[in-house]
C-alpha cells in the first residue's frame, strides 16, 4: 500500500525482456526521434488523461456519447448531485472535451467534437475487446 504524498508505482515483473546487448542503432533513433512527443506536448496529454482517469468523468462522457443531455439528466443518469456533476463537467469543460449551450434556465451538454466521441468509442471496443 503507499504511503500519503507518495507517487502510485506500477508492479513491474523482474524478468523483464530487454536488449542482449547496449548498441544503441543510430538509424532507428534518427527515424523515430522527430516523431516522438515532445516534452511540452507529452506532459499536456498526460494531463488529458489524468482528467479521463476518473470513473465519475468517464460516466458522465458516456452518456454525453449517446446525446446531449442537461445537467439534471445527467445528475440521475449518474446518480450523483447536480452540484457534484456541474463539478465534473466544469474540469471536462476545462480540457474542451464538452460543450454547452443554455435553454433559459438549463444548460444541456454535448461531446465538444468528433475527435472525442471517436476517442470514448475507441477505448471502450477496446476494452470489450480485451473481455472476450
Amino acid at each position: 500500500m503507499n504511503q500519503p504524498n507518495q507517487p502510485e508505482q506500477l508492479s513491474q515483473p523482474t524478468d523483464a525482456p530487454n536488449c542482449e546487448s547496449p548498441l544503441v542503432n543510430l538509424d532507428q533513433v534518427r527515424q523515430v526521434q522527430p516523431a516522438t512527443l515532445s516534452t511540452d506536448k507529452a506532459q499536456r496529454m498526460a494531463e488529458f488523461f489524468r482528467v479521463l482517469a476518473d470513473p465519475n468523468r468517464l460516466r458522465l462522457l458516456s452518456a454525453l456519447a449517446n446525446r446531449e443531455l442537461c445537467v439534471c439528466d445527467l445528475a440521475a443518469i449518474a446518480k450523483m448531485s447536480e452540484s457534484a456533476v456541474s463539478h465534473q463537467l466544469r474540469i471536462l469543460r476545462t480540457m474542451r472535451l464538452v460543450a454547452y449551450r443554455k435553454q433559459g434556465r438549463n444548460v444541456h451538454y454535448r461531446l465538444a467534437n468528433s475527435h472525442v466521441i471517436e476517442l470514448y468509442h475507441a477505448v471502450a471496443q477496446h476494452l470489450d475487446e480485451l473481455e472476450n
